[in-house]
């Protein structure tokens, strides 16, 4: 089943239940660098950078159980130029949106997201993760605003995510950069 949310197509069902926040884990990194390894050899010549992003990314940080990867292609919307080679891989299609896709394993604890490597959206999330890592005040902000949104209940993960969005333009806006999308 497909869902067409705002700007984006959702592949499947709205989902809830990996909705959670737990205390920083260092296997996070672990679990990286197997999607890390995977997603290079899945890809090959067609991936640029493959980084690890999202609050997983900072260690100190709570966050949700599921590891964010930053993919960047030549262009994210030819899926016949990457997503057979992920497929077979074993990620499944979770988001199309112009210039963006979202897979995930089966497990459904990664997500990885591919851009194209000038997009914006690139540098601010980078930029984010590198700003969190290094800024106490701003990575305990950020904290308390995922634990006090957490609580309030959402239909789906990505009503959480946009609730948070203006925290995450606030520490953007300080760090320099624009909120992409």
């Amino acid at each position: 089943m497909a869902t067409v949310t705002g700007t984006f197509e959702l592949i499947g069902d709205p989902e809830i239940d990996l909705l959670e926040l737990v205390e920083h884990d260092s296997a996070w990194s672990h679990d990286y660098e197997a999607h890390r390894a995977c997603l290079a050899a899945a890809l090959g010549e067609r991936a640029g950078r493959i980084e690890h992003i999202g609050s997983t990314a900072v260690p100190g940080l709570a966050a949700k159980p599921i590891v964010d990867v930053l993919v960047t292609v030549d262009d994210p919307d030819d899926d016949a130029a990457f997503l057979p080679y992920l497929q077979a891989a074993g990620y499944a299609l979770r988001i199309v949106e112009p210039g963006h896709r979202m897979l995930r394993p089966d497990d459904r604890r990664a997500h990885v997201h591919l851009y194209r490597h000038d997009d914006p959206a690139v540098v601010a999330l980078t930029t984010f993760r590198d700003h969190l890592r290094v800024n106490a005040s701003d990575r305990a902000a950020y904290a308390e605003a995922k634990r006090v949104l957490i609580a309030e209940g959402w239909a789906s993960m990505d009503d959480y995510a946009q609730a948070k969005s203006p925290i995450v333009a606030d520490i953007l806006a300080r760090a320099g950069v624009a909120l992409a999308r």
